[in-house]
């Protein structure tokens, strides 16, 4: 029996389906606390053997299930730009500071206590900040920094407020607040390569586990938006070509999920649209905006495809042979000028007025979804870009 049907082992429909669910669960929030999803957390206990199985044989995960958590380690692959967000209104991707923060306030709870007052956490996060020697001041911004740290444990189970609020120490640096802290969640939370590693380096290396060949590339497909033929070596994109139906098979039957397969690489595609923290194409400016600006480059090299060639052009749009696409920066912040001043009326007046910010905004998002790569003042667009390109023409009668 091969690896695609030796663990969908439930006749059960219904049973198949929790556990692809809670699969699915567990992909997108690798940290699941019963006090917010309790009936998440009993899905996966009551499937923990059966999706143990499953996760360590098939991609090199880990889960581990206690009481009131079920945490899945992640430790085959190193996803990229996939940042921590905070926890506010509209999440952003923490700062290094706020990473240090993080590292330093999780260090000074480790081992308890399990109720801590605010001054005295920031006494024990100044210590573990001096045995690391880095330098923390009573500045407002590393303030702010260990706010949004204290902010997002508080979101993640690991601390919770008992008397006043951490948001206050932000703005006055007398105020102060007590905590209920959760050690053992804490221990929950680093991958298992941090304990054998010193640097951050050897925490990378060890923790992107590309020797198990099979289990690091379905945890690339899993993990990133694309698999890219120059991602791999001419025995790995080999290999993986062989067995795509068996890997098409295991990504069905784990999350109901399917493969889209070309000569430039491969896609996991998701028909529920959730399994992910950012969505493309997407709505609002920016979405739109960054859709469009790959719908006209796209173009830009289609028109030069199908001109005569001019041996004195300097602007090449030749696919190389990884099927990239060169173009400037200032290419692409003028491709976006030009559909800030066609689409002025339907977008946010600040961003169709500022189209260089626009346009590092979309290129961001577009790197995000590796559907361009972004290199000092080079702008690449990638093979999977194409598939994006539309055709989106606006009726002014018809918004009347």
């Amino acid at each position: 029996m091969n690896d695609a049907s030796a663990l969908a082992d439930p006749a059960d429909p219904q049973r198949r389906l929790d556990i692809r669910a809670a699969a699915r669960h567990l992909v997108r929030h690798p940290l699941v606390l019963a006090e917010k999803e309790p009936e998440m957390l009993m899905l996966i206990r009551r499937n923990e053997q059966t999706l143990d199985r499953m996760f360590t044989q098939r991609f090199g995960y880990r889960l581990q299930v206690t009481a009131d958590t079920a945490r899945l380690y992640k430790t085959s692959v190193v996803a990229h730009r996939r940042p921590l967000l905070t926890a506010t209104s509209q999440p952003r991707p923490f700062s290094q500071r706020e990473y240090t923060l993080l590292a330093l306030t999780l260090a000074a709870i480790a081992a308890g206590p399990s109720v801590i007052s605010l001054r005295d956490l920031i006494h024990e996060v100044r210590s573990a900040a001096a045995d690391a020697d880095i330098a923390l001041t009573e500045e407002a911004a590393d303030r702010r920094a260990l706010v949004t740290a204290l902010k997002w444990m508080i979101q993640h189970g690991v601390a919770r407020e008992v008397h006043e609020h951490v948001e206050r120490y932000a703005a006055d640096e007398s105020s102060d607040a007590v905590l209920s802290v959760r050690p053992d969640r804490v221990a929950l939370l680093p991958l298992p390569a941090l304990a054998r590693s010193e640097t951050a380096e050897q925490v990378l290396d060890r923790s992107d586990q590309r020797l198990s060949s099979r289990a690091w590339m379905r945890s690339v497909l899993l993990e990133e938006p694309v698999l890219l033929r120059t991602d791999l070596a001419d025995s790995e994109w080999s290999e993986l070509r062989q067995r795509l139906g068996e890997e098409a098979a295991v990504f069905d039957d784990m999350f109901g999920l399917r493969l889209e397969s070309r000569a430039e690489g491969i896609m996991v595609i998701d028909p529920e649209h959730d399994l992910t923290d950012s969505r493309f194409p997407r709505g609002g400016t920016l979405g739109h905006a960054a859709l469009l600006l790959i719908d006209r480059l796209v173009h830009l090299c289609e028109r030069h495809l199908e001109a005569p060639t001019d041996s004195t052009a300097t602007n090449d749009r030749t696919p190389d042979e990884a099927g990239r696409v060169r173009f400037s920066l200032v290419e692409v912040v003028d491709a976006m000028a030009s559909l800030a001043d066609e689409y002025r009326s339907y977008w946010a007046k600040d961003a169709a007025e500022n189209p260089d910010r626009l346009a590092g905004g979309a290129i961001e998002l577009l790197c995000d979804h590796r559907l361009v790569k972004a290199d000092g003042d080079e702008v690449w667009l990638l093979p999977p870009a194409w598939r994006y390109s539309v055709q989106v023409q606006y009726q002014q009668e018809s918004l009347l």
